[in-house]
């Protein structure tokens, strides 16, 4: 007769399993709340302390960590290793179905306590899983309820699981148990004041596969971690997301969740193209378009709060590629329904990643987010020239829009929208020169915000063309005198918040 070792947190569909591979001739060895939950179900199985003949102690903290455990699991099955089993009379076990104490979950509830985090440190699970894994060729391991029907169907097809099965069992064991690991190692790391640690574990799980890349000829998947975000997003409409839309998307809501007022913002190419505040959802979108309608055309556009029928009606009638809020309401999702392609996303989710990670060829670059710059208190007006009070709002939104821009970035700001944007430039004066001549007549009165220093007085002297009326910028040049002066001498005031923004 085989042996299945079942000991599971997730207890989702264990008790037919159980059932079937009882149907298939398996005796059942169980512990636990697991041992409970078929009893309770008329399944019969053996428990663990009486195959080793120990009892389970430290309130359950030793239990499967026995001889007649993991050599039941161990055996290679070998003439030598089957003389062992017998003269210390252990028995072979022929599967393995585990799954851990709910860590990450554990962890993720407010206010958890240390305590309570090391009580769900699972060990002799993982140490099942592992040994179960390392002798896939005689032992199969189960670590997920979705695989209960595939291990059936092998089982009642096939009489057996094949090798090939087994592998494909232990790789996903050896997954589940790392992913479980870096969840403990993350959380201790964080406990230490959140520093960039000296080894960086990361668990990713396989959201869903892409039909490409940023390229056709490049294939893509899509992975999310424990940390909520953007794969948390529900679609509720339209074409499956691509690799650039995700982009995109991610770059619009990070960028209108920066505001409190109803805002909007529209992306194309990972760079706002049209970035607006207002009173109501409807006027922001209508501002957010107004700055850039050719951009727009084709974008990404996300909103800061539900979207009403009057929002709905105006996205209607224009091609964009997906658009992204908190909610709508329902006759609002009716209408943008009916546009079968429009991709509607909805998601709550406004927590920025305290990780921000990019790949390099045979490394990761690992970088805090750029969440610096915020405090006012720290702004300092350096021109004898003074910002009027009025002007606050625009600055200010000026300078959250900067940080989301490519470098070298410059955007120009005027009534609550963002009237001209210079992204991605080799220079600076390039950009500047690209944002002011999109904003053109309306750069009148308007303010300008440059995420890093003017080295040179070419920047200023071009804003004060069009009649930029407020500038502001990290300082931190050798030469800002220059710059100062230059404002002074074009009546610009010009604002040092001490914080560089570049985006590369």
């Amino acid at each position: 007769m085989k042996r299945v070792l079942i000991s599971v947190s997730d207890k989702e569909g264990v008790v037919e399993f159980a059932r079937e591979l009882k149907d298939l001739g398996y005796e059942i060895i169980s512990t636990g709340g697991t041992y409970k939950t078929l009893l309770e179900e008329d399944v019969k199985a053996l428990k663990v302390s009486e195959v080793t003949g120990f009892p389970e102690i430290l309130d359950g903290r030793v239990k499967t960590l026995h001889p007649k455990i993991h050599g039941g699991i161990l055996s290679l099955r070998t003439e030598e290793h089957n003389n062992q089993l017998k003269y210390h009379n252990i028995d072979y076990i022929d599967m393995v179905v585990v799954n851990l104490y709910p860590f990450a979950e554990t962890v993720a509830k407010t206010g958890v306590t240390l305590e309570e985090a090391i009580e769900n440190i699972d060990i002799g699970g993982p140490s099942m899983i592992r040994s179960a894994a390392k002798n896939y060729r005689n032992v199969a391991v189960v670590v997920k309820p979705e695989y209960y029907k595939p291990v059936i169907y092998e089982l009642q097809n096939n009489g057996d699981l094949s090798c090939e099965f087994r592998l494909r069992m232990a790789l996903e064991a050896f997954s589940h148990t790392a992913a479980y690991d870096a969840a403990i190692y993350n959380y201790f790391t964080r406990l230490q004041g959140g520093n960039l640690p000296d080894h960086l574990l990361l668990s990713y799980e396989k959201a869903y596969s892409l039909r490409y890349g940023e390229n056709p000829h490049q294939s893509a998947c899509f992975y999310k971690s424990a940390a909520g975000g953007l794969p948390e997003a529900r679609q509720l409409n339209g074409k499956e997301l691509s690799y650039n839309n995700i982009m995109d998307t991610e770059a619009a809501w990070s960028l209108v969740n920066e505001f409190e007022r109803p805002a909007c913002v529209i992306v194309k190419h990972n760079n706002p193209c049209g970035v607006a505040v207002a009173d109501s959802m409807p006027d922001a979108f209508d501002n957010a378009w107004a700055c850039d309608p050719v951009s727009a055309y084709g974008g990404i556009i996300a909103f800061n709060g539900n979207v009403d029928m009057a929002t709905a009606g105006k996205l209607a009638e224009l091609f964009v590629e997906a658009v992204i809020a908190p909610d709508y309401e329902d006759k609002a999702l009716e209408l943008l329904k009916s546009k079968k392609n429009l991709r509607v996303l909805s998601l709550a989710d406004t927590a920025a990643s305290g990780w921000m990670l990019r790949s390099v060829s045979g490394g990761l670059l690992v970088q805090e987010s750029d969440n610096a710059g915020e405090d006012e208190k720290t702004w300092r007006t350096v021109t004898g020239t003074q910002p009027d009070t009025s002007w606050r709002d625009d600055l200010r939104m000026s300078w959250k829009i900067v940080k989301h821009v490519k470098s070298n970035a410059i955007v120009v700001v005027k009534d609550g929208m963002s009237i001209g944007i210079g992204a991605g430039q080799m220079n600076r004066v390039g950009a500047a020169a690209i944002a002011l001549e999109q904003a053109g007549d309306a750069a009148k009165g308007a303010v300008l915000a440059s995420d890093a220093f003017f080295p040179f007085e070419d920047s200023v002297e071009l804003a004060g063309r069009y009649g930029i009326k407020a500038i502001i910028q990290p300082g931190g040049s050798v030469k800002d005198q220059a710059s100062i002066d230059k404002c002074d001498e074009l009546g610009i005031a010009m604002i040092f918040t001490g914080v560089r923004h570049f985006k590369h």
